[in-house]
């Protein structure tokens, strides 16, 4: 099972440039709203039409702009799970499921579907008297019953709450892993993407900007986009002063590495659950210490979270600028109370990251 696609699209002032393949495996297109991920499911699936490019699934060719191919949706053989689910609202359960199945599907089948999906007992009610959760299910069991070779989920569970959201993870993703296909899965949320997929493609604004390993992406993000998305809130501008050295000139902060800094360095990270804090008798907020990776900040708030709290502080004299810790509420609430703390970043905390 595999997908390659290779298309561009432009929809008014935005364009849509979108390069990948996808094994047997659940594979995350993440990004912000609107930078064209479901924009990418739909042209797979053959909803909208690129305006050039190829893509193919399992070896067979269902676009391709050069040769005018062009199959309809309904030989593409994708099953598509949209984001509200997209149920007949005047079908019941087993009728929704039979939908995916053709014309006459035999009734020991459609029961096949009932059981493995968890519905049995809900196969005579609407979509209007089942939770989220069972739409959700219903959903995946009309899509798997029409026997896709491939599968595309545009953000199956942002309708959900919180807690039906997780437990609607743990759902899926053992679903997911016995169907044996290619999966798309679209999201914008990064704990989505790392509960349940394998690999990671950023998509900004309309370009694929990096495709990596799951734990890799999340450890080692390559871009500034990848690491906002990622959940780094701590970004310098930087630049390249020695084949070990850099400076980042929004923290006021030198630093030293044991990897080699690349020369289309442009940023500079640090997670903020991996800052280390230290108490001081240096009173010089905003002060560049000696020693490379360190630096002397002064604390401007506290903000108390359920389980932990995060310190912000001000990186230099003129207080533009800030960095947050992340770190137990008692430490916290100990350093919230200083003038100024002395902050050390670890070499192995940095990401170094280019545009």
């Amino acid at each position: 099972m595999s997908i390659e696609v290779n298309i561009k699209k432009t929809i008014g002032n935005f364009h849509l440039e979108s390069e990948f393949e996808a094994g047997q495996e659940i594979f995350a297109l993440l990004g912000a709203s609107g930078c064209g991920k479901s924009m990418t499911l739909k042209c797979i699936a053959g909803i909208e039409t690129p305006d050039e490019g190829r893509i193919v699934i399992n070896g067979r060719v269902v676009f391709d702009s050069a040769k005018r191919i062009n199959l309809p949706p309904r030989k593409r053989k994708v099953g598509y799970m949209f984001q509200d689910y997209a149920l007949f609202p005047n079908m019941t359960v087993e009728e929704n499921i039979m939908s995916g199945m053709g014309k006459k599907p035999p009734m020991d089948k459609v029961r096949e579907y009932v059981e493995r999906f968890q519905l049995t007992g809900l196969e005579k009610r609407l979509p209007s008297q089942i939770s989220g959760g069972q739409k959700q299910r219903v959903a995946l069991a009309r899509m798997m019953a029409s026997q896709p070779e491939i599968l595309l989920l545009d953000e199956p569970l942002s309708a959900l709450d919180s807690y039906l959201k997780w437990q609607m993870e743990e759902e899926l993703l053992e679903m997911l892993s016995q169907v044996h296909k290619t999966v798309l899965f679209v999201s914008h949320s990064r704990d989505e993407v790392y509960h349940l997929c394998h690999r990671v493609c950023l998509v900004n604004k309309g370009r694929i900007e990096t495709i990596q390993e799951k734990k890799e992406f999340f450890r080692n993000p390559r871009t500034v986009a990848a690491a906002r998305i990622s959940g780094c809130r701590n970004i310098s501008a930087a630049r390249k002063t020695g084949p070990h050295e850099l400076e980042a000139a929004d923290w006021g902060m030198r630093f030293v590495t044991e990897r080699d800094v690349p020369d289309d360095l442009a940023f500079v990270g640090a997670r903020a659950h991996e800052i280390k804090a230290e108490y001081t008798e240096k009173r010089i907020p905003g002060r560049m210490l000696a020693e490379p990776n360190k630096s002397c900040m002064k604390v401007e708030k506290l903000l108390e979270q359920q389980f932990e709290s995060e310190l912000v502080l001000q990186c230099t004299e003129n207080g533009k600028n800030q960095m947050r810790l992340l770190m137990d509420k008692k430490r916290a609430a100990a350093y919230a109370r200083e003038e100024a703390i002395e902050i050390f970043i670890p070499d192995e905390a940095l990401l170094l990251l280019t545009k």
